[in-house]
């Protein structure tokens, strides 16, 4: 039989009623002869809470322990979904990440994985069982616990789906699949039915809260296919692009096409005047990780995610007193992206938007591209504003 592998993120599994209506569609995908591998994240706001709560002990807890503590989210839902699957008369047995074989680097809060052993999981399918996975934890070769940051069971499920050939990755949530932006910002948004494996990651390092960056790098090494689908929507049919979005190779659509515009409040731009690799590795030294770096003879710049920023306060004090006034950090920012393949082939989508935004009266502070992205940052304050006029421009108009 061929293997399925579906995840359900924390809002599919809020509680119990959403857990065994889980629990009744993954007992639907098994009826119709797929083995079935389900990887599943935290119960609700639950991550949030136990974050909370170890902020409460220490305003800066130790990253090794934060790891402790937040696996527990997952390992709830697992059991849980476990024993809901048996109760309709499944037969299913649950995986902690380790067990499960996610191998990490050494890294707390932000692991990356660095290989898949699914012996154990193997196994179980072999003996007919479903098995249930808890996602957004791994373990270090130095058998230490690790967490994979934020959309981290994506990166679970695509990376065990990977390691089983399997046919697709499910990715269910309350939304039916990936729109062109935020439709609580942007009211016409377009539900996008096929997306590249470049464009889905470029709209995920950009703000747009879809599927992980690492969990699609996984998917396009393996050429899986994946579904991004609602958790109470009906299971794939024929055309699983026709009410959700299929992420996968070459996508049919001119190149240049404007997929999506994607947002992400509240970013750091820290310049150097120094050598880079002196910044650089302070950087990794404070375990930084950064985007749209840029460097000159003496001049470093480069995108900081707050949410990816850990100890925040400690990592401006040392730079502050290593660089002094050679390294600044310009909050108060957003960043603005407009995304699809070959969309810089020429430069009229950079001129179009550069126009919009000046006739919406918003002050672009820079602007960067890529092959699949153009990106201008803003004012905090214009964020919202500026992804009404670009979507405007780019998609409702076109």
């Amino acid at each position: 039989m061929a293997v399925v592998v579906q995840k359900y993120g924390g809002s599919s599994v809020a509680d119990v009623r959403r857990l065994r209506q889980v629990a009744d569609r993954i007992m639907r995908t098994r009826q119709q002869g797929h083995d079935v591998v389900v990887v599943v994240s935290a119960m609700g706001h639950t991550t949030d809470e136990l974050l909370a709560m170890a902020k409460v002990v220490s305003p800066n807890p130790e990253r090794r322990e934060l790891d402790m503590l937040l696996t527990a989210g997952e390992r709830i839902s697992m059991a849980l979904l476990s024993m809901a699957i048996r109760d309709l008369g499944g037969d299913a047995i649950s995986f902690t990440g380790s067990q499960s074989g996610i191998i990490t680097n050494d890294r707390h809060v932000d692991a990356r994985i660095i290989e898949v052993r699914p012996f154990r999981v193997q196994d179980e399918l072999a003996r007919g069982k479903i098995v249930v996975i808890a996602g957004f934890q791994g373990v270090s070769y130095r058998r230490e616990v690790t967490t994979l940051g934020r959309g981290g069971s994506d990166t679970t499920a695509v990376a065990m789906a990977a390691a089983l050939n399997a046919e697709y990755c499910e990715i269910c949530s309350d939304v039916d699949g990936v729109y062109s932006a935020d439709p609580r910002v942007v009211p016409d948004a377009r539900r996008i039915g096929t997306l590249s494996y470049e464009e889905t990651q470029e709209m995920a390092e950009s703000g747009a809260k879809v599927l992980n960056a690492q969990a699609v790098e996984f998917a396009k090494e393996r050429g899986i296919a994946i579904y991004a689908r609602a958790t109470d929507g009906a299971l794939p049919g024929a055309d699983p692009s026709a009410d959700g979005t299929v992420v996968r190779r070459n996508p049919p659509r001119m190149p240049g096409t404007v997929v999506g515009v994607a947002s992400e409040r509240d970013v750091i731009v820290l310049e150097g005047h120094t050598q880079p690799e002196q910044l650089l590795m302070a950087l990794d030294e404070h375990h930084v990780a950064g985007k749209q770096l840029h460097t000159s003879e003496d001049r470093t710049t480069l995108v900081i995610s707050r949410e990816n920023l850990h100890d925040e306060g400690k990592v401006r004090a040392a730079f502050g007193a290593q660089f002094g006034d050679k390294a600044v950090f310009t909050d108060g920012l957003g960043a603005i992206s407009a995304i699809g393949a070959g969309i810089n082939a020429t430069y009229a989508n950079v001129r179009k938007g550069i126009t919009t935004l000046r006739e919406a009266g918003i002050d672009a502070r820079g602007m960067s591209t890529s092959s699949f992205r153009i990106t201008w940052m803003v004012s905090n304050s214009d964020v919202e504003r500026a992804v009404l006029a670009l979507h405007g421009c780019f998609i409702t108009r076109r």
